[in-house]
């Protein structure tokens, strides 16, 4: 039955990420579409009001517009939680928020990662919540998707990039707004609360005062998922009952973190004109998410060896950590979707995981090219694909080309770049953690469980996934500002890398195919990718997981 209820989740997301993934590649086109007669009057609007030109931009101009809009988010974003007790919309009286707390929230949330060293319900008012929260999970998956249909440009020889402002404004009125209004709609149908009143006084039943948080949760949860962002009302996020108080919601919430990174294959194929290539990436990183998920599901079923050589009963799985409400299946398939899409909200807590099952989020994260993100995975995948081409290449005496562009030097050096970066912000602050008072006395659980939480700390950074080893006590200055600085690293380094790379391609012209050229749209290149993403991304960060999760395992045997 388990196997079954995640099979059914799974092959709606499948169906709707085939419709999805054409609605995607149509509402980004270049060309007039019908969707431009349903929404291009409200479009037009904001350009005007806002003062944007749509004129087409190259790839150095779509980045430095990028890069000052998400500075300008960041300036406001920071102000506002830092004045909170001051503004209107605090009716429960929150002060201000700490300097440095301000500094890794903004950073958090501007990047996607949404890691929070707070929480919701206490931390932040509710037009901190709605004005800086909800903001950003709205404007910074749709930098991402823009950046990815850019990047989609570039690769299938478009005319050019496209306009950022264009691609952002899109982003909202196409995609996140209205599925936003119908998933936030569903989700109050199931009792998650929305409302502006302040935090309700109950007497409980022996007689005690209990403070009970409320708040516009419903409009964050609808695209805390869609958005991949994850952070979540209160602070222990989608396994609060007013976050996620039904079975029914917990698959919806699947459904919609999982819905978009699994459409973008779909909308690369249209937009490449082969939908055999689409399928190819899809199903690539279909098999390794079903992989992941099979570890996590079969480590949690057959419960901690440790509590069973004393006596107590492991026939229900590890339950320990997880709401009954969801049980063993949906907690497994929750914790591999939300890590694989990189959205970082959770349902169980990932700190009571078996070592086995900490491996699945930890290595989720690290190849962070599983789905992925809105946006940000497939543009991951494609590098891979890109990468496997050129090694293919150059072992068979072929020249090096990916969709009819030659892959030089040039873009090589900025797919390294890119590739070496993600495993040098997760391992170096680690290593640096581990070693220094500041780092090592946040940690609850001392040996081998301890390195878990330090590494899966920065490795969610790293990834802007969000999700944590919660039992690390990661509100200091110390983790506040070097979780910070790498959730900056791993999301604007990379997408500068990408965006050149999409540029540089754009300007090359197309070669013609010949007998020569290696076909990447078959189940050869598929196999290719797999042990390029595998030798390449895995075993990079081999060691360090056996330092880890697998040296906890093999202590509890």
């Amino acid at each position: 039955m388990d196997v079954l209820q995640m099979g059914i989740v799974l092959v709606i997301v499948l169906f709707l990420a085939v419709i999805m993934g054409r609605y995607i590649s149509q509402a980004f086109s270049l060309e007039g579409t019908r969707l431009d007669s349903i929404f291009g009057g409200i479009e037009k609007g904001i350009y005007k009001l806002g003062g944007i030109s749509t004129l087409e931009m190259t790839w150095k101009q779509y980045a430095k517009a990028l890069l000052l809009s998400n500075i300008v988010m960041f300036g406001i974003g920071y102000l506002i939680v830092r004045m909170q007790g001051f503004l209107p919309g605090n009716p429960s009286n929150i002060g201000g928020m700490d300097p440095l707390l301000s500094f890794n929230t903004i950073s958090s949330f501007l990047t996607n990662t949404n890691l929070q060293h707070y929480s919701g319900e206490s931390g932040l008012s509710y037009f901190s919540q709605m004005g800086v929260i909800i903001y950003l999970m709205f404007t910074t998956p749709a930098t991402g998707l823009a950046l990815c249909i850019a990047f989609f440009r570039g690769l299938t020889g478009k005319r050019t990039i496209g306009n950022f402002y264009v691609d952002l404004v899109r982003a909202h009125t196409r995609i996140f707004i209205p599925l936003s209004v119908i998933v936030g709609i569903l989700l109050i149908a199931q009792g998650v609360p929305q409302t502006l009143h302040a935090t309700v006084q109950a007497t409980t039943i022996e007689g005690i005062q209990q403070q009970i948080a409320r708040g516009p949760v419903a409009a964050l949860e609808s695209i805390k998922h869609l958005g991949t962002n994850g952070g979540g009302f209160f602070g222990v996020n989608s396994a609060h009952p007013f976050e996620n108080p039904t079975p029914l919601t917990n698959v919806l919430e699947i459904i919609s973190m999982f819905l978009i990174p699994a459409s973008l294959p779909f909308a690369f194929g249209h937009m490449a004109k082969s939908r055999k290539q689409g399928w190819i990436f899809f199903s690539a990183m279909a098999l390794m998410f079903v992989a992941f998920l099979s570890l996590a599901y079969i480590a949690e079923s057959n419960g901690n060896p440790a509590l069973e050589k004393i006596g107590l009963s492991q026939s229900e799985g590890s339950m320990e950590g997880k709401e009954v409400r969801f049980g063993i299946a949906q907690s497994a398939l929750f914790t591999t979707v939300t890590t694989a899409a990189t959205t970082g909200t959770v349902n169980n807590m990932h700190d009571t995981l078996t070592p086995l099952g900490g491996i699945v989020p930890l290595g989720l994260m690290m190849l962070n090219c599983v789905f992925g993100g809105d946006g940000v995975g497939t543009i991951n995948i494609l590098m891979y694909a890109i990468l496997a081409v050129f090694l293919a290449g150059l072992m068979v005496g072929r020249t090096p080309e990916f969709l009819g562009r030659k892959i030089e030097g040039k873009e090589m050096k900025l797919i390294a770049i890119t590739i070496l970066v993600h495993p040098i912000i997760i391992l170096l602050p680690t290593a640096w953690a581990l070693v220094t008072s500041m780092g090592s006395s946040a940690i609850s659980n001392a040996g081998f469980h301890g390195i878990s939480q330090v590494l899966y700390e920065f490795t969610s950074s790293a990834a802007n996934n969000g999700s944590g080893f919660e039992g690390l006590g990661d509100n200091t200055p110390f983790w506040n500002v070097s979780t910070g600085i790498v959730m900056l690293l791993g999301r604007y380094l990379s997408m500068i890398a990408m965006i050149a790379v999409a540029g540089s391609l754009l300007a090359k012209k197309p070669v013609p195919e010949t007998l020569g050229t290696f076909k990447t749209d078959n189940s050869t290149f598929m196999v290719i990718l797999l042990s390029t993403v595998l030798i390449v991304g895995a075993l990079t960060f081999f060691p360090v997981i056996a330092l880890g999760p697998i040296a906890e395992w093999l202590t509890i045997r």
